[in-house]
């Protein structure tokens, strides 16, 4: 089954993508399609050997709608050429010209809005006049002045609704031929019903006198509803293009060029052309092309636009470094390791593609209704009409009862907008993965997001998550009279030629700080205890507590087992003849991990932390960072249980761990966050990866999700009140009690903001700090 996304072109509202959705599915080989009205996207999973694309916009464009895969921009370059997956590659490219068509649209209903305006302009002065005439607060309009504008407005209307109007009949037409209803349908059959009424009073004007008032017509509703349709349109054309900016910033941030050496020469070369171990040139200033390790050089790179982290990085022969980053400082060369879709970069792009593309559960009964909402709304419009006429004739007399049903008749056709609810939750999602992905939170998808914001416990990893990862020298205990630079030298020096982890702590701290280290002779390892060997003809001696108890010297056990408590490894430096000190090796907890831990219980979660080390040391680290409960001496299999155990008390659990030996627990938990750190980073083994390993972007997610769930649901109840208030008002449900008739100008007013709120509240969830 191969499965491809495509830009759907025409689709203006919640019901078309549920018309989209249903005509789709009916194609023989189709196995699944999911379209998202807040994207514009529709992915669909098919037999290639049964059906095509060609096949969906046979059916869809007679309806309206049509699929774009690819551009003519880049009709000739295959996916392979551009180094991407073939549905990443359709996604991009459909990107691509979608956003040069979506801009010639905008301009295009931007260019219609401004020739209506004057128009709309124009029919409020007149109803506005009337209005006030009829209170006696201004004089009535002159004959001519009168006869004027009647026989002006037919000719404005027709403008309105022939050109302006126009999507708008189609959807009419379209509702006449094939029977499938939409947002267009409603507005069209409104506001030609109220021209059609309104143009046969007028022609026909001395022949209905005695039966109608041929006075009231509804040039001036068809012209005014239409040009507020059409401005709040527009309007939310230009606020869903915001919403999906995040995809376009990633998608600039790569590079078009490389500077590779092949042949003994520098070249300039397309990023497609950069093949697995291009030796590639990056000068100050330059973005990096792929992902790659460095070979020759050093420099600082600006990694905030993949990571979040505002500090530009060192970076050194033998580091890691990803496309899409800038080289600030010294030129440096590097190895081509990963590149096209295989980059951190493409990656993140494809990740928050499908992440905004897909949906949140929450939406679910917003899509029930939506699917369901125009017929309905059709049915009450008829009757509304049907019971003004039926019921109002007698008390009010037929011509007027005419006049209510009608304006009822519009006004609920025109007010009613599956639109509101059909944007509430996917331009909210939008907004939220590409703000979490500027933050360097990579979220997988919609449900993901929902889940989140519900988690009440955090398991946390100590390795990698609260601590740095990595053994560190942390502590230095010099009780002889060398300098503390002289003791370090003499140590590393004697470290440098072990392979233990605990060694490469040492020479790295003496690399840091810039200590010398000088030749050693007669080196010799001792199994399990340590080293020895002489330094200008004084032999040393490196290791642990059994060590120093074999040379029978003295030296502060209680001190040793103090540190040990801690969860800290001494090294200890001696001569046959005397200890001259120590030093305490760790996996230093991270900056950030005590304020992230304050932060998540703010935030009313529990944090427990497991780990496979010694108890007392984890309940050290535990009460340091201010973690709630601690598990020690676990394997893998132990966190999972613990996690089910959490989930049979009610309890919602995320998981963060490094994404690779924590897979069965960030499977089992609720939500799993594996830890990134730079290129190594594991992003389908969780639902959320955070970039660059930092945990207080657990608490940044977790708020995140927080904001963006308030705000759907803040969409979907004002969406919700909007048309369970606004349909009955319309209807006149309220003129027998109240006296209230909605005007079809204010329906229409209120339904074009009604979008533009939806969109405008979302686009809000940008600007909230987290």
């Amino acid at each position: 089954m191969y499965t491809k996304t495509f830009k759907v072109k025409g689709m203006h509202c919640a019901s078309c993508a549920s018309i989209i959705e249903r005509t789709v599915k009916k194609i023989d080989g189709v196995e699944s399609i999911a379209v998202n009205n807040g994207t514009e996207n529709a992915k669909i999973s098919f037999d290639q050997s049964k059906t095509n694309p060609e096949s969906f916009n046979k059916k869809l464009e007679p309806l309206g709608y049509s699929l774009v895969a690819s551009d003519a921009h880049n009709m000739n370059m295959s996916a392979s050429e551009m180094g991407m997956s073939e549905d990443e590659h359709a996604a991009h490219l459909g990107l691509n010209q979608s956003k040069a068509e979506k801009l010639a649209e905008i301009k295009d209903m931007r260019n219609k809005v401004i020739s209506a305006i004057p128009l709309a302009v124009i029919s409020i002065f007149i109803m506005a006049w009337d209005i006030l005439a009829e209170y006696k607060a201004v004089p009535e309009m002159s004959y001519n002045l009168g006869e004027f504008f009647h026989h002006l407005l037919p000719i404005m209307a027709a403008y309105t609704l022939f050109v302006v109007g126009k999507p708008y009949l189609l959807g009419f037409y379209r509702f006449l031929r094939y029977g499938k209803a939409n947002m267009d349908t409603l507005i069209g059959i409104g506001t030609i019903t109220a021209f059609l009424y309104s143009f046969i009073v007028t022609a026909f004007e001395k022949s209905l006198a005695p039966f109608i008032n041929v006075t009231q017509t509804y040039y001036d509703v068809t012209i005014v509803v239409i040009t507020f349709i059409a401005l709040g349109k527009y309007l939310e054309a230009r606020s869903k293009l915001k919403t999906g900016d995040a995809i376009e910033k990633l998608l600039n941030l790569q590079a078009k060029t490389a500077l590779v050496t092949r042949g003994g020469k520098e070249i300039e070369i397309p990023i497609d052309q950069v093949v697995h171990g291009d030796l590639i040139i990056v000068k100050p200033g330059s973005k990096i092309p792929v992902d790659g390790i460095i070979t020759e050089g050093a420099s600082f790179v600006d990694e905030s636009m993949v990571t979040g982290e505002p500090m530009p990085a060192s970076k050194k022969v033998g580091d890691s470094v990803v496309a899409g980053t800038i080289n600030t400082s010294g030129a440096f060369t590097f190895k081509g390791t990963k590149v096209g879709a295989e980059t951190l970069l493409a990656h993140i792009i494809q990740m928050v593609e499908d992440a905004q593309g897909s949906k949140a559960p929450i939406q679910a009964l917003a899509d029930k209704i939506s699917s369901i909402f125009v017929p309905i709304v059709l049915v009450i419009a008829f009757a509304t009409l049907g019971i003004w006429l039926l019921v109002g004739a007698g008390p009010l007399g037929f011509s007027q009862a005419l006049s209510f049903g009608l304006v009822s008749f519009v006004g609920v056709l025109v007010i009613a907008c599956p639109c509101a609810l059909g944007l509430a939750t996917p331009t909210a999602i939008i907004v939220g993965v590409g703000k979490g992905a500027r933050e360097g939170i990579l979220i997988k998808d919609a449900a993901t997001l929902e889940k989140l914001h519900k988690v009440d416990t955090v398991i946390v990893d100590k390795t990698g998550t609260i601590t740095i990862g990595k053994p560190t020298l942390v502590d230095i205990q010099n009780s002889s009279d060398l300098s503390d630079e002289k003791f370090i030298s003499i140590l590393t020096s004697l470290e440098k030629k072990s392979e233990h982890p605990i060694a490469h702590a040492i020479v790295n701290y003496a690399q840091d700080k810039k200590i010398k280290i000088v030749d050693t002779s007669n080196f010799e390892g001792i199994q399990g205890k340590g080293l020895k060997g002489s330094i200008d003809g004084i032999e040393y001696f490196v290791g642990n507590a059994k060590l120093i108890q074999d040379l029978k010297l003295s030296f502060d056990t209680a001190k040793l087992e103090q540190f040990t408590a801690e969860g800290k490894t001494p090294v200890i430096l001696a001569t046959s003849e005397k200890v001259l000190g120590f030093v305490m090796v760790a996996d230093e907890i991270k900056a950030e991990s005590k304020q992230a831990v304050d932060n998540l219980h703010k935030l009313g979660i529990k944090v427990i932390m497991v780990t496979g080390d010694d108890e007392r040391a984890a309940k050290y680290i535990a009460s340091l960072v201010g973690i709630d409960d601690v598990m020690a001496h676990v394997l893998p299999a132990d966190k999972l249980l613990k996690i089910k155990k959490l989930q049979t008390e009610g309890h919602i659990v995320a998981m963060a761990g490094d994404g690779v030996n924590d897979a069965p627990a960030l499977a089992q938990a609720d939500v799993g966050i594996a830890m990134g750190t730079g290129t190594d980073v594991a992003i389908e083994s969780a639902g959320i990866t955070l970039l660059g390993g930092d945990i207080s972007k657990l608490v940044k997610a977790i708020k995140l999700s927080k904001i963006t769930m308030r705000g759907i649901k803040q969409n979907l109840f004002w969406a919700f009140i909007y048309n369970i208030v606004g349909i009955p008002l319309a209807a006149g449900l309220f003129y027998p009690i109240f006296g209230w008739l909605l005007s079809p100008v204010f329906a229409g007013f209120a339904m074009a903001m009604s979008s533009v709120s939806v969109v405008s509240n979302s686009l809000r969830i940008k600007s909230i700090k987290l």
